[in-house]
């Protein structure tokens, strides 16, 4: 009994080595401006199987060899952070009501729908939980967090995950500087460039000036705008391009609905055209098996 025990620790201790080595690796990817494969970012865990923001979607994204799951937090009435993408609890719980007005006692007791507005059996995760959950496992972009960071910290600092997460924002590079000062020793900031606005490409300029940013996510409606195409060339060695596939006017059209149709038009396009080598998606798996029929993710 003993010796299956020890068999049993051994393999839990491996497992656990495994899994903080992958993030080190997908960190390590990302700062060293790897652009041998693509990076695969999952919106809100793989909620097409499981609620969004919940523990079980996580996993099921760890489980797909997803790279980075984006995460949305909201803070209750009593100070609690959790998982949750609205401000209300109503379209994605059986519970109603604004978070910012309710406690984590009665949000306790509700439990989480599906894509479909049905009630699951899985419950509303604390940003504590899900960071312990997905310790080592993957990468973590929190999104509506920059509002309460100095909490969040704490949490990633108590968790110990403060090199597992990315934060990303509109701000100006002087305004993130202020606003996160020496987290940014740890944690990796993206800045988000509207590339359909006139001074896209000299902010994106004094980001990589002031900050060195391992990558921007970059957004435009159409591909009469003429800098993606030109940003592929000219960010090369210097910062990743990160694209967001979720819908249409994100990505020029080259969004997950364009992908269904046809690669070459959608992913394929962002890879190949525009130099995207992070790509968040609604359809994880559906991107992965692309990427891997052309040895682009492990």
């Amino acid at each position: 009994m003993k010796k299956i025990f020890l068999a049993l620790l051994c393999c839990a201790n491996i497992f656990g080595c495994f899994a903080q080595d992958r993030v080190s690796k997908i960190r390590n990817r990302l700062l060293s401006g790897d652009t041998s494969s693509v990076i695969v970012a999952s919106h809100r865990g793989d909620w097409r199987n499981f609620p969004e923001n919940s523990l079980e979607a996580i996993d099921n994204a760890i489980a797909m060899g997803v790279d980075i799951v984006e995460l949305d937090v909201h803070r209750t009435k009593d100070s609690v952070l959790i998982l949750m993408h609205d401000p209300k609890l109503d379209r994605t719980t059986t519970g109603k009501g604004l978070i910012a007005d309710t406690t984590m006692a009665y949000i306790k007791t509700l439990k989480l729908k599906n894509g479909c507005n049905i009630r699951t059996i899985h419950n509303v995760p604390t940003l504590e939980e899900a960071l312990l959950h997905a310790k080592g496992k993957i990468m973590i972009n929190l999104d509506k967090a920059d509002r309460y960071f100095d909490q969040v910290y704490d949490l990633m600092q108590k968790t110990g995950t403060t090199k597992q997460i990315i934060m990303k924002g509109n701000d100006s590079a002087e305004a993130v500087k202020a606003k996160y000062g020496e987290y940014l020793n740890d944690v990796i900031y993206m800045p988000i460039v509207n590339l359909d606005k006139d001074n896209a490409e000299s902010q994106i300029e004094t980001f990589i000036s002031d900050m060195h940013p391992v990558a921007f996510e970059l957004l435009y409606k159409k591909d009469s705008n003429p800098l993606p195409a030109k940003l592929k060339d000219s960010l090369k060695g210097r910062s990743l391009i990160w694209y967001n596939t979720l819908w249409d006017t994100m990505a020029g059209g080259h969004d997950d609905d364009a992908s269904l149709k046809d690669f070459s038009n959608g992913y394929g396009y962002l890879i190949d055209n525009l130099g995207a080598r992070i790509i968040q998606t609604d359809r994880p798996q559906f991107l992965l098996d692309y990427l891997r029929s052309r040895n682009l993710h492990d």
